[in-house]
């Protein structure tokens, strides 16, 4: 039995724009889609108005809110199977409990009441550092969401964290019928610097060991698809603004992120981080456990 999408619901633009997205992911992988609701109704029962005498005013607005998205996911898809649930609880706990029956979790940037200039929202943000199933956020500009630009990014960063997000990244590329860009930066140690031919030539062997080090990360990858089309890129600079460069003309950037056991804050490296709050496409983090 395939494991569904679960996309987090809540009646934000935000949200709704995570459902369109989730319904074109579900059916490119022929997946089902799960729509899921938090909502701490009982905090806000002398508040909001009574609209039956049987229910909580807030569950009836729940149930209202994950209605209207699986009407929505239903006229974008008919074929993509939906299934609905509310649950009474806050939004963080809700999607992480569902991330271990989850093939991923679909978010949206922010969610309904949070402001506007936030660059990405608390719950977004916590999903995505905690998860222990791969967190997409839907976010950036509209060709990039509507996925018309045939390209997916995968970042390649040291081998704690890589094998997960280039599994994921050739996965999405095939099913999309795409090219995977796989990105390795790399950087000179602080003391190598100026025109000095030795520095050019150690620049050199940077770069070479990150080629290796690329076509190491990507070799199970390549025999698992063998028809997908891999474009490798090796870059001098940090990770986060080369990963930010490519995102730009992406339908979809993929990182890494290092899990730890007995570890309960944020575990978000600064590259995922970066590409969270200002990338132009969607971003994949996908948990590797060590």
């Amino acid at each position: 039995m395939e494991l569904p999408l679960v996309v987090g619901v809540d009646g934000s633009d935000s949200g709704l724009l995570a459902v369109d997205w989730a319904v074109d992911e579900a059916a490119r992988h022929g997946l089902p889609l799960r729509l899921l609701h938090a909502f701490r109704w009982e905090r806000y029962e002398r508040t909001l108005p009574s609209f039956t005498t049987g229910r909580h005013a807030g569950e009836v607005m729940a149930q209202n809110i994950v209605a209207s998205c699986a009407q929505r996911a239903g006229l974008r898809d008919p074929e993509v199977k939906v299934s609905e649930e509310v649950v009474p609880d806050d939004a963080v706990s809700a999607l992480l409990r569902a991330a271990p029956d989850a093939f991923a979790l679909i978010v949206g940037e922010r969610g309904r009441g949070e402001v506007s200039g936030l660059l990405l929202g608390s719950v977004s943000l916590t999903v995505a550092a905690r998860a222990v199933c791969p967190v997409v956020v839907v976010r950036g500009a509209e060709p990039n969401l509507r996925g018309s630009l045939d390209r997916v990014v995968v970042g390649v960063g040291e081998a704690a964290d890589r094998a997960g997000a280039v599994r994921f990244a050739a996965r999405e590329a095939q099913a999309r019928g795409c090219a995977l860009t796989a990105v390795r930066a790399w950087r000179r140690p602080a003391h190598e610097h100026g025109d000095d031919p030795l520095v050019v030539d150690d620049a050199q062997g940077h770069d070479a060991r990150a080629s290796a080090e690329l076509e190491d990360a990507l070799r199970e990858a390549v025999r698992e698809h063998p028809d997908l089309s891999v474009h490798r890129h090796t870059v001098e600079g940090p990770a986060h603004r080369a990963l930010l460069d490519a995102a730009a003309d992406a339908d979809l950037v993929v990182v890494g992120a290092v899990r730890r056991h007995g570890h309960f804050g944020l575990q978000l490296g600064r590259v995922a981080h970066t590409l969270l709050h200002h990338s132009a496409c969607p971003v994949a983090v996908v948990p590797q456990r060590v």
